[in-house]
């Protein structure tokens, strides 16, 4: 059977950066950095201060308090995202509800409803803990309550392939409807782990920034890097088999072409040596969408700000396009966003899309002290307009997950 083309008909998002796509892209456009000190809870005890936080979220704006009272955070930021993205896209009721599924991705899931359900059965014993605990802590809700909500029949999954999770979504979504399993998919990630635990977690590890200063905080590829800065949200797309997008009229953000994922099967937390395993990743996307590595224009870079991961991703880039790889602007928005966790590569995935759509290349905010290791253009501090064709966005997670997604414009 011929593979079906599959494109971007519907985009939404909640971030540090902004409460919808237009805001969202907007702050990214004009590199404005959506981190700042924690609010979440009283950080003055821990090494870590700065968190990339949603701000002035109001769910009950689009849904009932009734409904939300039983969703946990980061089920509330995919739902409202999703909503955003359906409605943009116009694909309600132009297909059968089995014809449109639900792949949406979180690495943890509802981490704060655990520790407060945790909390409360230490004081009032384990079997007071609340009926909706268990649907609310689990990391597949949110798919399903997107599904529930947009009558969606289809496969519903939720991958938890930490920080690879939600470009693992937005690729198997995409094959999905290209091998004729189904004809549209809303998929993506969402993650709410800004918590005492959650940082706390991250923190013991040295996974997170200690920086004392906002500037100094999350740096990619900048020799002062010292770890990520831990963010929020969620990000949705709705893809869609470009002939039935065409005879609907729907717009089309882009075209996506291809879809890597690997896994380094190195180590639980560090990328195998060299970015050996990102550089497969991204070589099996160029395969999968039958491209030459001389027509990247762009990579939306994992880029989190620790040293091992740009280290390895700068490797990975060289081993995949040579002396090319001087030439090809790499940009991380995660100096902006923070790193979402299994929400970044959906988020990422919007911003590469709409980077193709408006010719505009994201900058590196905060880059101030060259690495003498990292040597290729991360487009420092301000962002550059360019007329480009095809974009790669790279996540590569905690236990060597990675996912690598071409789009074309």
């Amino acid at each position: 059977m011929e593979k079906r083309r599959v494109v971007v008909s519907g985009l939404g998002t909640v971030n540090p950066t902004g409460n919808t796509v237009k805001e969202s892209w907007e702050s990214i456009r004009e590199g404005k950095v959506g981190i700042a000190e924690i609010t979440a809870f009283d950080s003055s005890a821990f090494s870590v201060h700065f968190a990339g936080e949603v701000k002035a979220f109001q769910p009950e704006s689009v849904f009932e308090k009734r409904e939300l009272k039983h969703m946990a955070r980061f089920t509330q930021f995919a739902m409202l995202a999703a909503e955003e993205a359906v409605l943009d896209s116009g694909i309600r009721g132009s297909l059968p509800e089995e014809e449109i599924g639900v792949i949406v991705s979180s690495g943890i899931g509802g981490l704060k409803t655990i520790e407060e359900e945790h909390s409360k059965a230490l004081s009032k014993g384990f079997e007071r803990v609340s009926p909706f605990f268990i649907p609310m802590a689990i990391s597949n809700m949110a798919a399903a309550e997107i599904a529930i909500r947009h009558h969606l029949k289809g496969m519903c999954i939720c991958p938890v392939t930490a920080c690879a999770g939600g470009s693992n979504a937005i690729g198997d979504a995409f094959h999905r409807i290209r091998d004729g399993y189904e004809t549209a998919m809303v998929c993506g990630g969402t993650e709410a782990v800004i918590t005492p635990l959650g940082i706390g977690g991250f923190a013991s590890m040295k996974a997170l920034s200690p920086a004392t200063t906002l500037s100094r905080a999350s740096i990619p590829f900048d020799k002062e890097r010292s770890g990520f800065v831990m963010g929020e949200g969620a990000g949705i797309l709705v893809l869609e088999e470009r002939e039935h997008a065409l005879k609907r009229g729907a717009r089309i953000y882009a075209e996506i072409v291809g879809y890597g994922a690997n896994c380094d099967a190195y180590h639980i937390t560090s990328p195998a040596p060299n970015g050996v395993g990102g550089a497969r990743c991204m070589e099996l996307a160029l395969q999968d969408a039958a491209l030459s590595a001389s027509k990247i224009q762009y990579i939306n870079a994992h880029g989190t700000s620790t040293h091992l991961n740009d280290l390895g991703e700068t490797e990975a880039i060289k081993a995949v396009f040579g002396k090319r790889a001087y030439e090809i602007p790499v940009s991380s928005t995660k100096s902006m966003t923070g790193h979402l966790l299994g929400a970044a590569g959906a988020v990422e995935a919007i911003f590469s899309v709409l980077s193709l759509r408006e010719g505009f290349i994201p900058g590196t905010m905060n880059y101030q002290v060259k690495d003498e290791e990292l040597d290729l253009d991360y487009v420092p501090n301000k962002g550059r307009e360019a007329e480009m064709e095809y974009a790669l966005s790279n996540s590569l997670g905690f236990g060597g997950h990675n996912a690598c997604l071409i789009f074309k414009k």
